[in-house]
């Protein structure tokens, strides 16, 4: 028989963030509109809009508790806004992105040794 867990127990997945990323949000929706939108889900600490051409449209949410975070990128992923569809996901810290330009980097590197018929492999 299984018992109830508590809430304290639970495991949850290793990128699951108390600070969710959110994108393709309209260029124009305010703080206070974020906050009517997010904070149904549970206590926010913070939210930070991007205001420069780079970040608009974008926004981090950092709630107090990581289930009210789970909770809210479980539902709010997909939510429309202004016929826009929010795009929500878990902060992952800088490794993460970086990885992604090494990631990308070595496959342009092989696609270009691919291109010039170079093989490192190559036997001598």
């Amino acid at each position: 028989m299984a018992m109830m867990q508590r809430r304290t127990n639970v495991r949850l997945p290793p990128e699951v963030n108390r600070i969710l990323y959110i994108r393709n949000l309209p260029y124009k929706i305010t703080a206070e509109e974020m906050y009517d939108i997010f904070g149904k889900y549970g206590a926010i600490r913070q939210i930070r809009v991007g205001n420069t051409p780079e970040t608009r449209g974008t926004a981090f949410v950092v709630y107090e508790d990581i289930f009210d975070a789970k909770n809210a990128c479980d539902h709010l992923s997909g939510f429309n806004v202004c016929n826009r569809y929010l795009v929500v996901l878990y902060y992952q810290s800088n490794k993460a992105f970086k990885r992604i330009d090494i990631d990308k980097k070595k496959e342009e590197i092989d696609k270009m040794k691919t291109k010039y018929g170079i093989n490192a492999e190559e036997k001598k």
